[in-house]
């Protein structure tokens, strides 16, 4: 993983993407001429950008997969990366990088169908608001509906954000670092009253992060470390329900989160509270909320206690976004699910310093992509 920037700051998206493959390869002890086949990620871009960021490493021929699944991209490209090991590959690089732009995140081709139009139909029905940017609708409308429902405030959502800050200040490699406390949270400028102030979205951010992934008999042929291994993983997207129960919570992805989470944890033979340590999609601090009860964290219901308690954080239930998160880390968008493998992989090495999470072992990975697809991949050292 590369240090994420503000938009403007980076290097172009070829040499961020070619600079974190340089970094993986050597973390890996591996030239590039060994890599197989790789999966490149980004959202805003031509056609054949993986190609452009990988020649500038090597030009060895194997297959490059460009691939786009709204914020969900890194981690689509780690799923197929182990898939394709899974079905023979021994070595196998999966890339992410975003050189995006500043303010919301909006529709670039305006000629044809958007595939938002059926999640903004749902929107316009349950909360109107036409005028707030789509992303902050949706994850907005999503936290309202949880404080209508629950008796959820808005303080809630505003701990969240700090306790990222906090996290995030002994993370070298995000974009904010400065602590801020919970009423500095809630006296940010309002993007909606009542329900979100501008600290509790995530900026957008360009960087870039990468994995190699092997087959244990290629380890073992090349003396690799085998510290990492990846015990589980499952894809969702939508079902109908996304549409039809008329719900903001699972319009922005509840189900997907909640369904692919199970069949991991079904995969590994283990539940919620055998984890250690998790990275999750916190775009806006009121999806992370949302998040905790989709992963069985707490029950239905129970976030907001769960937060109280400091149950999402050092000495609580589960250490959630030691890295600060989307929040404070930064939201490259073909970049972020493959910052959280990074991570995660420091963490369950133990070379994660001063935000290091004692003893972990097992860790969980959520990357959500409206539009939509859910990745969830538990982690477990060796």
């Amino acid at each position: 993983m590369i240090p994420f920037v503000k938009p403007g700051s980076s290097d172009t998206y070829d040499k961020m993407g070619a600079e974190a493959t340089r970094r993986a390869l050597a973390d890996a002890g591996l030239a590039y001429g060994l890599v197989q086949q790789a999966f490149a990620g980004y959202v805003y871009g031509d056609s054949t950008c993986g190609q452009k960021a990988l020649y500038l490493v090597g030009m060895s021929g194997i297959p490059v997969v460009n691939v786009n699944n709204n914020c969900s991209t890194g981690s689509t490209a780690l799923y197929l990366a182990r898939q394709a090991i899974a079905a023979g590959a021994e070595c196998v690089l999966a890339l992410g990088f975003e050189q995006m732009v500043p303010g919301a995140l909006g529709s670039v081709f305006k000629d044809r169908p958007s595939p938002f139009d059926a999640f903004d139909t749902v929107t316009d029905a349950l909360v109107g608001m036409p005028d707030v940017p789509l992303a902050l609708r949706y994850f907005g409308g999503a936290g309202l509906a949880h404080m209508q429902r629950y008796g959820t405030g808005l303080d809630s959502f505003a701990k969240i954000r700090a306790k990222a800050s906090r996290h995030a200040a002994n993370n070298p490699l995000a974009l904010f670092r400065k602590v801020v406390t919970e009423q500095e949270v809630m006296d940010s400028p309002v993007l909606w009253p009542g329900v979100m102030t501008r600290l509790m979205a995530c900026p957008p951010t360009c960087g870039s992060a990468a994995a190699v992934l092997v087959s244990e008999g290629f380890a073992k042929r090349h003396d690799l470390r085998t510290d990492v291994f990846i015990a589980a993983q499952a894809m969702t997207t939508d079902r109908a329900s996304t549409f039809e129960s008329a719900d903001m919570l699972r319009l922005v992805g509840y189900d997907l989160t909640r369904d692919a989470a199970n069949q991991v944890y079904e995969q590994a033979g283990i539940g919620p509270q055998d984890l250690d340590v998790v990275e999750l999609h916190d775009c806006f601090a009121q999806n992370e909320l949302i998040t905790y009860e989709g992963l069985g964290l707490c029950p239905e219901g129970g976030a907001a206690k769960f937060i109280a308690d400091g149950d999402n954080s050092y000495g609580g239930q589960v250490v959630t976004n030691p890295s600060g998160g989307l929040l404070s880390k930064g939201h490259p968008l073909g970049a972020t699910g493959l910052a959280q493998c990074y991570e995660l992989t420091q963490q369950l090495r133990g070379n994660a310093e001063q935000r290091q999470v004692a003893g972990a072992r097992t860790a969980l990975q959520h990357n959500l992509g409206l539009g939509g697809a859910c990745v969830v991949t538990l982690y477990q050292s060796a």
